[in-house]
């Protein structure tokens, strides 16, 4: 492909860089291009060490000078002020304490005297904190080389010296575990002078130890003495090339070895690799931008103080919010939350689980035993005076079933504003408003249900279908036929673990639980084929235990009413949940199977006082009790199913339609009553830099693709390759070489001294001398300048 496809697609990368370095690291691409790693990175001078990467642009024009992208438009035409705008722009990412950063700077270098090329200089694997730099500088460095090496269309430039164990070399290890086939790595092996005698790299030259798929080459730098004594480039270039002509390990390999030689192969090694990367690219960009597209869209037209898009914005947020929160509370739309239940489903569990838990905890108290032994009721007052004060009880529950509702609602309006973020003003007022109406219906609600209890209270229905009766009241041992009858049917299954068994074991541990009608079984998985202990319900309650200081799970636990050991020699079974609601949950369960809670305080001493008083009465009397107790319980029984039936009703038809009606109807008067539209829809600064940075990468993606389609009417792309476009051999561009003026041999004077940049080389004819970047830290790199520095006159 030669100069012209340097010319072409070298240049195609450095736009594509600064393209995207606009937009940070946002875009994440993997642009193809060279990376430098080398051990030999310490600087030589003191107090100047790269910080940051430095992608340095090569670009031939007829003038001569630097430009930073950081500070674009200014002109740097000496490049002592390059080197200063390096550590000045280092230390205002990174500080002054000899911090690191990914972050890199963006160089170009105009001169016609170079070649298009583009490196990326990084830091070297420093193992020793310098100055005040942080003990593990060595680690950010390896992290920081990392991101750029291990991206696979990154070319790694792997730089070791020869005096030293070629298996110790820090660049090559890098670039071995990133790279371990070898495809992207280039070996450059420095100091080839320096080895002792006797000893030579001709076999790591000759690509037989550690082979690389792209070989070795190697180079003879200046050594600091003669770059101190201002050894001449012509002189040092020529010595190079004696070098390996007179070496005898090297004389056979001389035309493939040197700075002139590495120069070439970059040359190509880069253009090759764009060539190859590039549909890659391209499909990569275009997947990017199709991603980003539709919200784009919403931005592209966008005029903050514009007051018709306001009003447009808060009508669609108004409609937005009302479907969310519908969606929410009827549990569907495409965006609900797989790993937490919504609005809709706890609503759901406090109706039919919590509230029924609640309603069951209410226990009859011992009025039953002193209404009958007092002898001053009839069994037909003492089961109302009863019924009326069990009645009243409900409306605790009742109430809390209200409250716990009402949260739900509020948590759920929170979530539902979350999309509202980028107006923070209109979400909190919105938040206000509806909370406000939701604790206006709280009012009324209560009202109704404390009415639900009135009506209940007003009067006993004795004549209801499911009540017992008093001829049948003695006929309870028939529920309990039915419940044997039932026993195989399985209420509920799901993990519990078992907390006070296997503690010498080393802890807890979980087991799947099968609850019936009758038992409670568990076994060693789900699958159920190994069971491993079958406990009756008969004679059993549950009661809390408190969580323990290291636990983080909550706990309940069965225990036998007789004082009898629940499970071998255990008074109780504790059982663990992860959280609350699947206490309360399993707890539901087991009213359903007759395992109800104990009972707490004085109601559990009367009930104890009351059972030993009854082992004292006289048959008669016992019967009697008995027959009131079955009374209250099926009364009881028909008056909570009424309750659990209104009660959900209720709250959906006074609160929780009420709210989705307000919203639909009421929200956006009430917004509009609030005050000044412009503060309601004031930005978010977030919003407003988001808006920003997606405009930014939408055009950054929008200019590469442009860019690489620039390209396709000098080459083709097809089936994944890029190929270039038929040329007539008139058509072949020659170059003459150029001539070294005075100006850039003060340049390449000035380089040497505060080497950052090289100048251009003894060039072929027909060739555009090359300009390589020289890290001030980077030994071998100080050994291009001789490689770039023109000699007038020769070819």
């Amino acid at each position: 492909m030669g100069n012209r496809g340097m010319e072409d697609l070298i240049p195609l990368v450095n736009r594509l860089q600064d393209a995207f370095a606009a937009i940070g690291q946002n875009a994440n691409l993997d642009l193809p291009q060279i990376a430098v790693v080398g051990g030999d990175f310490l600087p030589r001078g003191s107090g100047i060490v790269t910080r940051r990467p430095l992608v340095l642009q090569l670009v031939n024009s007829s003038t001569e000078y630097g430009e930073f992208l950081h500070c674009k438009g200014k002109k740097f035409t000496d490049f002592e002020e390059v080197r200063l705008e390096i550590e000045a722009e280092t230390d205002r990412v990174t500080g002054s304490n000899k911090g690191i950063s990914p972050v890199p700077i963006n160089l170009r270098v105009y001169s016609p005297h170079v070649l298009n090329l583009t490196l990326v200089d990084l830091p070297g694997m420093t193992k020793v904190p310098v100055g005040d730099q942080p003990p593990d500088i060595e680690f950010q460095i390896r992290d920081m080389l990392m991101q750029f090496v291990t991206k696979e269309n990154c070319l790694i430039l792997a730089v070791s010296p020869a005096n030293s164990d070629l298996a110790n070399s820090d660049a090559l290890k890098i670039a071995k575990e990133v790279d371990p086939q070898g495809q992207r790595t280039i070996g450059v092996i420095t100091k080839l002078d320096l080895m002792d005698e006797g000893t030579d790299a001709r076999d790591v030259l000759e690509n037989k130890l550690l082979p690389l798929r792209r070989g070795y080459i190697g180079v003879v730098n200046r050594s600091q003495k003669d770059i101190d004594g201002k050894k001449d480039i012509q002189a040092a270039l020529a010595a190079e090339r004696k070098f390996f002509l007179s070496h005898p390990a090297y004389r056979h390999m001389a035309d493939r070895m040197g700075t002139p030689y590495l120069q070439k192969v970059l040359n190509q090694q880069l253009t090759n690799h764009i060539r190859d990367t590039l549909p890659g690219l391209r499909n990569k960009l275009q997947s990017q931008l199709l991603s980003i597209e539709k919200e784009v869209e919403e931005y592209k037209n966008f005029r903050p103080d514009d007051p018709a898009r306001k009003t447009k914005a808060l009508l669609q947020m108004v409609q937005q919010f009302a479907v969310d929160f519908e969606k929410r509370i009827e549990g569907s739309g495409d965006q609900i939350d797989t790993y937490e239940l919504s609005g809709g489903a706890r609503i759901n569990r406090i109706f039919h689980e919590r509230f029924p838990f609640e309603l069951v905890k209410v226990q009859l108290a011992a009025e039953i035993q002193f209404f009958s032994l007092t002898g001053l009721f009839t069994p037909d007052m003492a089961f109302e005076t009863i019924v009326k004060k069990q009645v009243k009880k409900i409306k605790e529950p009742c109430l809390k079933c209200v409250d716990m509702v009402i949260s739900e609602l509020i948590n759920t309006v929170r979530q539902c504003t979350k999309k509202l973020s980028q107006y923070p003003h209109l979400r909190e007022e919105m938040e206000r408003i509806v909370t406000t109406h939701i604790r206006e219906r709280e009012g009324r609600t209560k009202d109704q249900v404390m009415l639900l209890i009135d009506i209940e209270l007003a009067y006993m229905n004795t004549n209801h279908e499911d009540f017992i009766g008093f001829a049948n009241a003695q006929q309870r041992s028939s529920q309990m036929s039915k419940k044997k009858a039932a026993g195989n049917q399985v209420i509920r299954k799901g993990w519990l673990t078992i907390n006070n068994i296997g503690i010498m074991k080393g802890g807890s541990k979980e087991y799947w639980f099968v609850l019936t009608a009758e038992n409670l079984s568990w076994y060693k998985d789900d699958e159920e084929k190994e069971k491993k202990y079958m406990l009756p319900v008969d004679n059993l309650k549950l009661r809390d235990v408190e969580k323990g200081f290291m636990s983080s799970k909550h706990i309940f636990a069965l225990f036998n009413t007789e004082q009898r050991n629940v499970y071998k020699d255990y008074r109780q079974l504790e059982l663990a949940c992860e959280t609350q609601e699947e206490v309360d949950s399993w707890k539901a369960s087991f009213l359903r199977a007759g395992v109800y809670p104990e009972r707490v305080g004085a109601s559990e001493t009367e009930e104890n006082g009351s059972d030993n008083f009854m082992h004292s009465m006289d048959p008669q009397l016992e019967r009697q009790v008995e027959t009131i107790r079955n009374l209250v319980d099926s009364y009881m029984a028909i008056v909570n199913k009424t309750i659990r039936d209104l009660m959900p009703k209720t709250i959906m038809h006074l609160m929780i339609n009420n709210t989705k009606d307000f919203i639909h109807s009421e929200l956006l008067a009430n917004l509009y009553s609030c005050g000044d539209q412009n503060t309601l829809m004031e930005e978010s600064a977030e919003q407003a830099q988001r808006r920003d940075e997606m405009l930014r990468m939408y055009h950054a993606l929008k200019e590469a693709l442009n860019i690489i389609g620039d390209i396709n009417t000098t080459y083709h792309l097809d089936a994944g390759l890029l190929h270039p476009a038929p040329r007539l051999r008139g058509e072949l561009p020659l170059f003459r070489p150029p001539d070294l003026g005075p100006e850039a041999r003060l340049l390449g004077h000035l380089l040497l001294v505060g080497p950052r940049w090289v100048v251009p080389p003894l060039c072929p004819p027909g060739q555009v001398p090359l300009l390589i970047p020289l890290g001030p830290h980077l030994r071998f790199l100080l050994g291009l300048t001789v490689l770039l520095l023109v000699f007038p006159g020769k070819s």
